[in-house]
């Protein structure tokens, strides 16, 4: 990181192109084959959701309940298995990692999680494993020696507080699978991120200062949402509150970075055109805080009016998306999270500020 006076520029020396999941608009989410993808397809980092097996393994699932990215409903053996559970204040019903060994889950196979916005996506349905956190690190380390440049790795704690209730901590996990690994304990930044507060809290005070290339990031949702572990609490404060001046300096004590939804940095009106950007990159920027905001998305579903190219919702409008991140670029953001690295590649390398 350099200094700099410019609270609109970015902070880092190289604004970062993250592979949300993988290259997930192209492949299944969260597969070793949409992680390799988006690396071939220019991404500088790819990002593990992280969830717990019954017998305490790390996995990479957008959520703990799998049905809708799994085969799992599919298979006549598991089917005393579903369930219904509270996660984080929601009754969900389905099937969840934390009730089948990591064997079991190798059994399962991936699906694309939003067929009707990705129709194309469902011809890889049932070809690939789930992977585990240690694969993730390995298939980095690989791509990094074949590609000649450093793939970083942004794994995600996903619901900590739910996970540490029923006995399944993820942040001593996380930090041993990390440090079992040279190429995550040593040589690859490591960014960990959490819609949570608490646990980032308590892995900063486990860590100190011993891991100098591991880097803590505060996920922040919609303005008005909070952070599970404040309604667990009772904790009035929201997302908003995080993102003051005062109350990015306070993250500073514990992050070095947060993940804000892109619409606090850079909202759009009723018909899709975009308004002034708030103050959040700036005050990021002020407490020394790299700003990394999620999601970008190629498809017409995802894109504002003005950005879609004709067609229906699931018509690529590679044109729209690169136009839309090159105005987030414009606010001075370090990274962002993109479904297609390879549009989010040509948007950082043809971007003109």
């Amino acid at each position: 990181m350099t200094g700099c006076a410019d609270l609109s520029a970015p902070i880092v020396d190289k604004v970062l192109v993250v592979g949300h999941r993988g290259a997930s608009a192209l492949r299944p989410e969260h597969t070793l084959e949409a992680y390799r993808k988006a690396v071939e397809d220019g991404a500088d980092i790819i990002e593990p959701d992280l969830v717990s097996t019954k017998d305490g393994v790390l996995v990479a699932r957008h959520e703990n309940e799998i049905s809708g990215t799994t085969n799992v409903a599919d298979i006549p053996k598991f089917a005393d298995r579903k369930t219904k559970k509270m996660i984080d204040g929601a009754e969900l019903t389905g099937w969840f990692t934390e009730d089948f060994t990591l064997a079991e889950l190798k059994e399962l196979r991936a699906r694309e999680r939003i067929p009707q916005a990705r129709p194309a996506n469902k011809t890889y349905n049932d070809q690939f494993e789930i992977p585990t956190l240690a694969e993730v690190i390995t298939l980095a380390q690989e791509l990094s020696a074949s590609t000649g440049r450093t793939i970083h790795l942004y794994p995600e704690t996903k619901h900590p507080t739910y996970f540490q209730s029923v006995g399944l901590p993820l942040e001593d996990k996380l930090v041993e699978t990390l440090r079992a690994n040279a190429f995550s304990q040593s040589k690859a930044t490591v960014y960990i991120q959490s819609f949570e507060v608490a646990n980032l809290k308590a892995l900063r005070q486990k860590l100190g200062n011993s891991q100098p290339n591991w880097k803590l990031v505060q996920l922040m949702d919609a303005r008005d949402k909070k952070p599970y572990d404040f309604v667990a609490a009772g904790d009035s404060r929201t997302y908003n509150e995080l993102m003051t001046e005062a109350g990015m300096k306070e993250v500073a004590k514990y992050a070095q970075g947060v993940g804000p939804y892109k619409l606090t940095i850079l909202n759009v009106d009723s018909e899709g055109h975009f308004e002034k950007p708030t103050d959040l990159v700036r005050n990021a920027h002020a407490a020394g805080l790299v700003v990394f905001p999620y999601t970008f998305r190629p498809e017409n579903a995802f894109l504002p009016a003005p950005l879609k190219a004709q067609g229906d919702d699931t018509t690529r409008s590679t044109s729209g998306s690169i136009t839309e991140i090159q105005k987030y670029l414009e606010t001075g953001i370090d990274g962002f999270f993109t479904d297609d690295p390879a549009v989010g590649r040509q948007a950082v390398d043809t971007f003109k500020r």
